[in-house]
């Protein structure tokens, strides 16, 4: 029995020797008020500390779901994801912003947001084509953030946003310009004359006035002379005449003269 007491005594030391080596899984924030939790969140953001800011304010949000706290909280989650270039759940957190608080003062904000995320996440369009055929993919982000910017303006026209957000508008245009010459070229160089013209057609009702309208005008005269279809080559080439006058394609320039974005 002795033995056994010893046994049990000796075990129950160890077991508590072992307790001694985890840390106590208290959460430290459990009795934290909004306050507090906001200012240990925007702490952490500072510092460039995103995942524990998220987790934070999700605490704020869910502890104090009515406060003006938590409100601000999912906005500073949406830009914590953003930092993060976890665009699927930033973009996530401004359209349930959005939702949620459609009259909030800073909505403007999180359409902005949401344009920014989608901007830079096609930032890599001009980036990839060197490398990548565009025939193969479509430049969604980009034109997901020249709709989430243009209702920022039509919606908020007065909003310190708009201005930038306006600016963006012009270059993602350009971009999607230049991405459309971009697939016209290819289709035009593999023998797809139709589906050249249909893209170069595309870039002259949708884009009209850019840099690329050029370039289009060019790819349907080449693509119609292909085809044998002299007329419309014609009205092309005249259509170019007039709006290109100085067009290095009218002067004898080479067929394959890069766009404006080809910088490489």
């Amino acid at each position: 029995m002795r033995s056994v007491a010893a046994i049990i005594a000796l075990l129950l030391s160890v077991l508590l020797a072992g307790c001694s080596l985890f840390p106590d899984t208290k959460d430290e924030s459990a009795n934290w008020t909004a306050e507090k939790l906001y200012a240990e969140a925007k702490e952490a953001m500072n510092d460039g500390a995103y995942d524990k800011a998220v987790k934070n304010f999700e605490k704020l949000e869910s502890r104090y779901p009515y406060g003006r706290y938590a409100q601000q909280a999912q906005l500073e989650i949406a830009y914590a994801y953003y930092r993060q270039s976890e665009s699927a759940s930033a973009i996530s957190a401004c359209d349930r912003f959005i939702k949620l608080h459609p009259n909030h003062p800073n909505v403007d904000y999180a359409y902005y947001l949401k344009g920014l995320v989608n901007f830079n996440e096609d930032l890599g369009l001009i980036s990839y084509l060197s490398n990548q055929s565009l025939a193969e993919r479509d430049p969604k982000a980009a034109r997901d953030s020249f709709d989430t910017f243009k209702e920022l303006a039509l919606k908020f026209p007065d909003s310190k946003y708009t201005p930038d957000a306006i600016l963006r508008m012009k270059y993602l245009v350009n971009t999607l310009a230049a991405y459309e010459v971009h697939v016209a070229r290819y289709y035009l160089r593999r023998g797809a004359y139709i589906a050249a013209i249909n893209r170069a057609q595309t870039v002259i009702k949708s884009f009209p006035g850019t840099a690329s309208n050029e370039d289009a005008l060019y790819i349907m005269v080449k693509a119609y002379e292909a085809l044998g279809m002299t007329d419309l080559k014609n009205d092309s080439e005249r259509v170019m005449r007039k709006n290109f006058p100085q067009s290095a394609y009218l002067a004898g320039g080479p067929e394959n003269t890069d766009p404006w974005w080809k910088l490489w």
